[in-house]
């Protein structure tokens, strides 16, 4: 429970003692506080703003003795805008920040432990970033439109130059787009623009609450051909995105991303969920299909498939996978994709995992391997359904490491299986986001 705002408080000197979930250095000298920037083993000088039942906010005034994983961050809107959290820490200590968080959730949440630790899975830590959701504002008072992601606890869209985890060419297009949309008849009704870097072309949809006069459509157009890349519009649902100028060579371009050392080609739509980061999701993949350990006899579930992103390479080993996801627009994409690639034993159902009975037929038959990729919510539905099966492994890849504990304690506790290795997966280099992969083995 949140008591709000309070009287700045007078200035104190701690040692920040571990970083919590979201980044910030966590003191634990009297009531405990969150201070955003400070780095654990840091002393420092900060002052209590904020007040929660159980903790304060803390704002940081000065450091101290810093940290050996102190570095500088590059970009220059670091600590006032939300894309970042952790630029000012090395990447090496990122990753092993993450790795501790990871630990600490499998222990204190689902009270297991893996038997080894898998080498932390990492790549581009620069200009990574091929989706992404911006929000657009015009601010009067700036006399311009505000475009990139939120100020870091803040409802306000942070006033960006541009953006050093964008993959190119959109880590360049900050400054050009709020020139673009401050121009526009419509400034004030484009209040997001969700982009997408695919491998042959970039697009930004953007979401229009009115019709675009011929000025406007104009002035796009001119943006999109100097640039490079597709504009659509987005006036309703997600059915209603078309491009923004249909007699456009790009108009009519799928969207594509390359698997090359698995001869793959995917294609896609620039609102679908795709693994944000082109190199580690390569390396995520070699990885899976490693620790899968698969057979060409086996018969293999790829739960959560969205696009088919594992399950075509799964494809290329197995007898048969079945993949399963909830979004029909994705398995109708996963289904294209399998065709595109000449693969036949790659088979895909639309089921609701999240429900209790969800996907049944689909889960039904003989499980050699089991794939879990869920959101962040987990997977605890389907898990006494995948038990029941009996499948000798599973690989779990995860999002959230407190849904994965949670999960992961069940599967250990309650149905059998033991959690071989763990390990993180550096998808987003400077934020506090800790995804990861796990394996599981049946020991009855």
């Amino acid at each position: 429970m949140s008591r709000g705002p309070r009287p700045p408080g007078p200035p104190e000197e701690a040692v920040v003692a571990a970083l919590n979930h979201d980044g910030e250095g966590v003191v634990r000298e009297g009531k405990t506080a969150f201070v955003a920037g400070a780095l654990p083993g840091e002393r420092i000088r900060f002052r209590r703003v904020r007040q929660h039942r159980q903790h304060d906010e803390g704002e940081l005034l000065e450091v101290i003795a810093a940290s050996a994983a102190r570095t500088t961050p590059r970009c220059a809107h670091f600590g006032v805008c939300g894309g970042c959290s952790l630029q000012h820490m090395s990447p090496a200590a990122q990753l092993q920040a993450k790795q501790r968080e990871l630990a600490d959730n499998l222990e204190r949440i689902g009270r297991v432990s893996p038997e080894r630790w898998l080498e932390p899975l990492a790549g581009p830590v620069w200009n990574y970033r091929r989706r992404a959701r911006l929000g657009a504002k015009f601010v009067p008072k700036r006399g311009r439109v505000l475009v990139g992601f939120r100020e870091r606890a803040k409802p306000y869209i942070a006033a960006l130059e541009r953006c050093e985890i964008l993959a190119p060419p959109l880590d360049g297009l900050i400054t050009p787009l709020s020139e673009l949309l401050t121009g526009l008849e419509a400034r004030a009704s484009i209040p997001q623009i969700e982009v997408a870097v695919a491998d042959n072309l970039t697009v930004l949809v953007l979401r229009t609450l009115v019709e675009l006069c011929q000025a406007d459509r104009a002035a796009l157009a001119a943006f999109a051909a100097t640039h490079g890349l597709r504009i659509d519009r987005q006036p309703g649902g997600l059915d209603s995105i078309r491009p923004l100028d249909a007699a456009s060579n790009a108009a009519n371009v799928a969207l594509e991303y390359r698997l090359p050392a698995e001869g793959l080609r995917y294609e896609f739509q620039a609102t679908d969920f795709v693994q944000i980061n082109g190199a580690v999701n390569q390396a995520l993949i070699a990885r899976t299909i490693e620790l899968l350990e698969l057979q060409p006899n086996h018969r293999v579930l790829d739960l959560f498939c969205g696009l088919g992103n594992f399950t075509l390479p799964i494809a290329r080993r197995v007898a048969e996978v079945v993949g399963i996801e909830g979004e029909a627009g994705l398995v109708a994409r996963a289904r294209h994709n399998a065709a595109l690639n000449d693969l036949s034993n790659a088979r895909f159902h639309v089921a609701n995992l999240a429900e209790a009975d969800g996907g049944a037929a689909a889960l039904a038959g003989r499980v050699d391997r089991v794939l879990l990729d869920p959101p962040r919510a987990g997977a605890i539905e389907v898990l006494p359904k995948l038990a029941a099966q009996g499948a000798e492994r599973m690989v779990y890849v995860s999002c959230h490491p407190g849904t994965l504990a949670r999960d992961l304690g069940l599967l250990c506790h309650e149905h059998g299986y033991k959690l071989a290795a763990a390990g993180v997966i550096d998808m987003f280099p400077h934020t506090n986001h800790v995804e990861s992969i796990t394996v599981l083995e049946a020991s009855r």
